[in-house]
């Protein structure tokens, strides 16, 4: 058994590149996979339920995952959530996608727009001028203010579109309050992921390409960190950087499971 017992993988970036195969990333998780080696998908993504992700892996990649080995930011918020509300009232107003939403009522989490306990908002691509409205007055009433992810921008194929953290920014400046946030670099999806998990948050390693969101959330968690080159981070920026990843390769294939090292 390597170093690892657990690995915590980003997506975009480190397992493909929006519609782009990365092949070192399937030869990867089937090494994770055929070594019983415990491993989560955690994406900062709202939008899309777990066998959504996994469908797309299976179906545009040709990695076959199961959807218990995806964790979302949904999930994490879910989760989060719950936990605040303990066993007290589990209403919610929700600005967001069906992703972040049915994570939300798989917890027996209700609607409410006049007065709910809790406000979350996340990406929506639909969001209008009403939602923001019923939103921003629930939080000035005293809702528990829960914002998803801090991205500001989502690349795709038209180039760096508003993100999550745009969104919420929005009803931030509305409010003149900071939401929670749940996703990374936060620790509270990382504390949530370990626990899924299953394992000592010391036996994990983060997997990912961008040294802002996924390396800066295990420094943040005091985890170790494995960046890899595929995606949004350069060598010459995170050279720049004071507190360096733990390890960094250029391609997945570099990586010795065994060992827990580079090859």
């Amino acid at each position: 058994m390597g170093k690892y017992k657990g690995y915590l993988i980003d997506l975009d970036g480190t397992v493909y590149r929006g519609r782009e195969r990365i092949p070192a990333a399937k030869r990867f998780i089937e090494r994770l996979q055929a070594s019983q080696t415990d491993f989560l998908l955690v994406t900062n993504n709202t939008t899309k339920s777990p066998e959504d992700v996994a469908d797309n892996l299976a179906h545009n990649h040709d990695i076959h995952v199961s959807p218990a080995n995806v964790y979302t930011a949904a999930l994490a918020t879910a989760d989060y959530v719950d936990d605040l509300a303990g066993d007290g009232e589990k209403t919610m107003y929700v600005i967001g996608e069906l992703g972040l939403k049915g994570a939300m009522l798989e917890k027996g989490f209700t609607f409410n727009e006049k007065d709910p306990r809790f406000v979350i908002v996340g990406l929506d691509y639909d969001a209008t001028y009403h939602k923001f409205e019923m939103a921003t007055l629930a939080i000035k009433r005293g809702a528990k203010f829960i914002g998803t992810n801090a991205d500001t921008n989502l690349p795709n194929e038209r180039g760096l579109v508003p993100g999550a953290g745009s969104v919420i920014a929005m009803v931030e400046r509305a409010t003149q309050q900071r939401a929670t946030y749940v996703g990374k670099p936060e620790t509270i999806i990382m504390q949530k992921a370990v626990d899924r998990i299953g394992l000592d948050k010391h036996d994990c390693v983060m997997v990912g390409d961008n040294y802002m969101t996924d390396i800066s959330a295990a420094i943040n968690f005091g985890i170790d960190s494995l960046l890899v080159y595929t995606g949004v981070s350069t060598p010459e920026l995170v050279a720049k950087q004071t507190i360096k990843p733990t390890n960094e390769i250029n391609s997945l294939d570099e990586w010795d499971l065994d060992n827990g090292v580079a090859k």
